[in-house]
């Protein structure tokens, strides 16, 4: 900056901005802030400022101007004029501080920020520093700007910067008594309306509403902001009904929260957070949460009101406030800088909470039963999409299993449980419990009293292709594991004596691979069997169940395997199927059920309705069947 020669009375100086400055400005006013409303929200952050500096001052020093004076700020509309007043009594400023204080955007790199924008094609938001220009966002609104202010240093002198904007700006003289400050807005002919009170309530309740001093609108007697932080007061002095009314007043929501996490952390970043968990994944039509993301606040100042980067996006269902010292702000404060400390402000949070719902389980498992039957697909989807937390995610799984259906057992409790000779955790996938519960392949595991996690969710078979371990315990799924002999030979033994001759046998698997022909790509026996016909297998080298059931449910063009049909010789409808004589249609309508029968138990069966028809069949086979006997 540098005086100008002009024939201006000496008591006052004008001086020119640098020509970098003044493009920058234009940057600023027309290119950065999303919403205009956000000028009020910096200048009450600045008159903010101003009185904490007063309030440090104040506790070791008395010697300063208007000593009993109260830490305010005063917002005061002129609707008639178009001018908008905001009056701080904080430290307030001399002539010489102005200068460099408002003028601090005319020698922060002015010229190397436009340089960098000119060179990159970037947008402002992703590239500019920590410039102290918030100030500058009056200029949205204001034709010309006025600041008045009176410095707290008892012989200081009060001074006049006036500016629309432009090439210049002004120094003054002024009579001003009090100490603070106050800025004058001279409002444009399309910004009338924050002249309006209501409209005035409205900002301030939104992004200034919990300002550590007190906010008085025009004539109000009593402030129009809380003040107060429900999340920087010290967890053992909020009641439970205080985090209750906080969350139903923040959201709009009628149902109490399942869960909520409030958090004061000094290392490795300052941060204060109230975390939620509402009662219901759904969001209500009148929810006041209408976005996913938390509620930003720097220093108590709002930032942004659905900010999705604090959490992990599997975590979208959490409602909350997060509020720290330590953020580093672009120049509009709309958005965060990408930095390690926001990194690092995502990593403890994440960290925090799933550490406190695993707390959680363990002390309320009743309660958490029912928060993971209405948030366990997004566990599930954490657990199958993000590498960095997919882990530390797997004790706050619950499954019912073969032997506990009707409860929700967890990987560590199933552990506790398994026999010693077990070395693997089991699981099936399946569409339903009831399906799960009846399919052939648990009745091997029945047998060795294994326990098997039973999935039905149609995100599992994602999570599986990632979960593999769990405390060094192999996961495997229980379609498709051979298990090593009882130790007990004598079921086995029994079950061989009843086993069809070598003939029978051959004769049985050549009808199966007649019948059924290029359905399938094998038919042999199997002595897993027990309760159930046949079931399923995967060719050794076909694609795993997890990947075939995801490529089922993504409705991909993808060629399925042929499966190999494994039958039990020791059940009755196979031995009177292998009775039958070739001729009989029965047999072709009961091998065909039979391998439809172990589609259907996997979800595979394309075509009910054929199936339908062979069951109709069959029963009238029975039917005149039983006739013919009596």
């Amino acid at each position: 900056m540098v005086e100008s020669m002009s024939d201006t009375p000496p008591k006052t100086r004008t001086l020119s901005f640098k020509a970098e400055t003044q493009q920058l400005l234009n940057i600023l006013i027309h290119s950065l802030y999303t919403e205009r409303e956000v000028f009020l929200r910096e200048l009450i952050s600045n008159a903010a400022d101003a009185l904490t500096r007063m309030h440090f001052i104040l506790l070791t020093d008395r010697d300063v101007l208007d000593p009993e004076v109260e830490l305010t700020i005063t917002i005061i509309p002129e609707p008639e004029k178009r001018i908008l007043r905001i009056i701080d009594t904080g430290v307030g400023m001399t002539a010489d501080e102005m200068i460099k204080n408002l003028g601090t955007i005319a020698h922060s790199g002015a010229r190397a920020f436009i340089q960098t924008l000119k060179e990159s094609n970037a947008n402002p938001n992703d590239i500019i520093g920590q410039f102290g220009v918030g100030f500058y966002s009056a200029f949205m609104v204001a034709e010309r700007v006025e600041v008045i202010s009176r410095s707290y240093k008892p012989q200081a002198s009060s001074a006049r910067w006036i500016s629309t904007g432009h090439e210049t700006f002004s120094i003054e003289p002024c009579e001003k008594i009090n100490r603070g400050t106050e800025v004058i807005l001279y409002l444009k002919e399309d910004a009338v309306e924050f002249t309006q009170e209501m409209r005035l309530r409205q900002i301030i309740k939104k992004h200034s509403e919990y300002i550590p001093y007190p906010i008085y609108l025009g004539e109000d007697k009593e402030p129009i902001n809380r003040q107060s932080a429900l999340w920087r007061q010290s967890p053992q002095q909020v009641k439970r009904e205080d985090y209750e009314a906080f969350y139903k007043q923040f959201t709009l929501d009628f149902h109490s929260p399942l869960f909520h996490l409030h958090l004061i952390i000094d290392a490795p970043v300052q941060v204060y957070a109230l975390l939620y968990i509402p009662a219901s994944p759904e969001r209500g039509p009148l929810s006041a949460r209408n976005e996913e993301g938390l509620k930003l606040y720097a220093r108590k100042v709002l930032i942004q009101e659905f900010n999705r980067d604090l959490l992990p996006s599997f975590f979208r269902f959490v409602d909350g406030v997060v509020d720290s010292e330590d953020l580093p702000l672009n120049v509009s404060r709309e958005s965060v800088q990408a930095t390690r400390i926001l990194a690092q402000l995502k990593r403890v949070l994440t960290n925090k909470l799933i550490e406190a719902l695993k707390n959680w389980a363990k002390e309320k498992p009743d309660q958490y039963a029912i928060f993971w039957q209405r948030f366990g697909r997004f566990i599930r989807e954490g657990i199958a999409s993000d590498e960095e937390y997919g882990q530390l995610l797997a004790p706050l799984l619950r499954f019912p299993t073969l032997f506990k259906p009707d409860q929700w057992l967890a990987l560590e409790d199933y552990i506790l449980t398994m026999p010693a000779r077990q070395k693997k955790i089991y699981y099936l996938l399946s569409d339903s419990l009831s399906s799960a519960l009846n399919s052939p392949h648990l009745e091997i595991y029945r047998r060795h009293r294994y326990d098997v996690l039973l999935m039905t969710d149609p995100l599992d078979p994602f999570m599986m292709l990632r979960l593999k371990k769990y405390q060094n315990f192999e996961l495997a799924n229980a379609a498709s594991e051979e298990l090593p002999p009882l130790d007990t030979p004598s079921e086995e033994q029994d079950r061989d004596l009843s086993l069809l001759s070598e003939e029978e046998q051959n004769r049985l698997i050549a009808r199966f691979k007649s019948i059924l022909a290029e359905k399938v790509a094998d038919v042999r026996l199997t002595q897993r069997l027990s309760e159930s016909p046949a079931r399923l297998a995967l060719p050794q080298d076909s694609p795993s169940q997890e990947i075939q059931r995801v490529y089922r449910l993504l409705q991909s063009d993808f060629s399925f395997p042929k499966p190999i049909l494994e039958i039990n010789p020791h059940h009755p409808l196979i031995r009177n199927l292998s009775t039958l004589p070739d001729e009989d249609p029965l047999l072709r309508l009961g091998i065909e059920q039979i391998f439809e029968s172990a589609l259907l138990l996997e979800g595979l069966l394309a075509n009910p309705g054929e199936m339908v028809k062979r069951t109709e069949e069959i029963l009238l086979y029975a039917l005149r069947s039983k006739s013919a006997q009596e």
